[in-house]
């Protein structure tokens, strides 16, 4: 346990900034300048910056992190070593003790995750170069906000679209890593694989089932971002201050003070839509840029994991589907390969101290 948190959170911790480049990129996919990984990442750091921007949503990804892996890993390693002691074939054994230490984790960090993902959608307060529909002064405001204006169930939403991602998530991740790891020891001839096995395997393994779950990610994602019209209009009773460009940009102006900013969606399973209902201003400059704005996006209006899916390839295709791919597919392999590179380090490193002999 103790090594799968610390492996968990330093694995999380290096990929962060990646992971907000993946939800702006599924957020908001139809926003130009997030089109691609690279120019994402280099446009959310020069607008915004790292702590706010890149590492946006960062305090609550630790308050999942490192409480979440540590339940996950336990429960894994109880789950693992009970089923072989029982005579449970290994990929079965594998597959369900990840299912399991997954959803036993679940309570932890459900609610981190839509803390995370909703700072990260945002960006930085007042953000004036991309429209979220979120404006949060920061992890303790989005709470208060969020229980609020929302109900303190709102800290769950997608969680139902959260688990079908990450069960299948990690019984892969898992299954595929002990049997890369297995695999490797056979061609070596040890069961010490090195530290490049170690590494290279745990990114595989990670890579190979993010790629696979990246449409759930995706529903996920679009889920815990959203909001409906009549909680946006609570939050932001002063929101029709806000002027807008002579091209049709939108920029925040000095009455933005509520925590969400007013946006127009149907209804709760919706996703973001238009800006359109900002009263329109004649004040900027007509070289004010364009406020970029999560906008047009597919409407979701079912429940059903796989009626969302079915939604979003109808609407956008297989783009659609796999939007973030490429950030999540890095995310993934890195991240699982620092957090169980660190793990088996941690565990071989525990088991020398245990077998140490102590000497009076």
């Amino acid at each position: 346990m103790i090594a799968g948190g610390l492996g968990g959170a330093m694995g999380d911790s290096c990929m962060h900034s990646l992971d907000t480049v993946k939800t702006r990129q599924q957020g908001a996919p139809n926003v130009a300048k997030y089109k691609s990984m690279l120019q994402a990442y280099a446009n959310i750091f020069r607008e915004e910056g790292i702590r706010k921007g890149l590492y946006g949503g960062f305090v609550p990804a630790m308050w999942g992190s490192l409480p979440g892996t540590t339940i996950f890993f336990g429960t894994y390693e109880f789950t693992k070593r009970n089923m072989i002691a029982y005579g449970v074939p290994e990929t079965l054994t594998h597959l369900t003790s990840g299912f399991v230490g997954d959803l036993a984790a679940s309570c932890i960090y459900v609610p981190s995750e839509v803390l995370k993902t909703r700072l990260q959608l945002q960006g930085r307060y007042n953000n004036e170069h991309f429209h979220s529909g979120y404006n949060y002064k920061g992890t303790w405001d989005a709470i208060k906000s969020i229980i609020r204006i929302e109900s303190w169930s709102a800290l769950f939403f997608g969680y139902k679209a959260t688990l079908l991602r990450d069960l299948p998530f990690s019984a892969l991740q898992l299954a595929f890593y002990e049997k890369f790891r297995s695999t490797s020891q056979t061609i070596i001839g040890s069961r010490d694989i090195g530290n490049t096995g170690e590494l290279l395997t745990g990114a595989a393994a990670g890579g190979l089932a993010g790629v696979i779950t990246t449409p759930m990610d995706v529903i996920k994602t679009r889920i815990q971002t959203q909001l409906d019209n009549e909680m946006a209009t609570a939050a932001s009773p002063a929101i029709e201050n806000v002027p807008h460009s002579s091209s049709g940009g939108m920029k925040p102006g000095p009455s933005t003070k509520g925590s969400i900013v007013k946006f127009s969606v149907t209804r709760k399973q919706n996703i973001h839509t238009s800006a359109s209902t900002f009263k329109p201003a004649t004040n900027l400059a007509p070289s004010t840029p364009p406020l970029a704005t999560a906008k047009e996006i597919v409407k979701i209006k079912s429940d059903s994991m796989l009626q969302a899916l079915r939604t979003v390839y109808k609407a956008e295709g297989m783009n659609g589907l796999f939007a973030g791919v490429g950030p999540r597919f890095v995310w993934t392999s890195v991240q699982s390969s620092i957090m169980l590179f660190v793990y088996q380090s941690i565990l071989k490193s525990l088991d020398g101290a245990a077998e140490t002999p102590v000497v009076f």
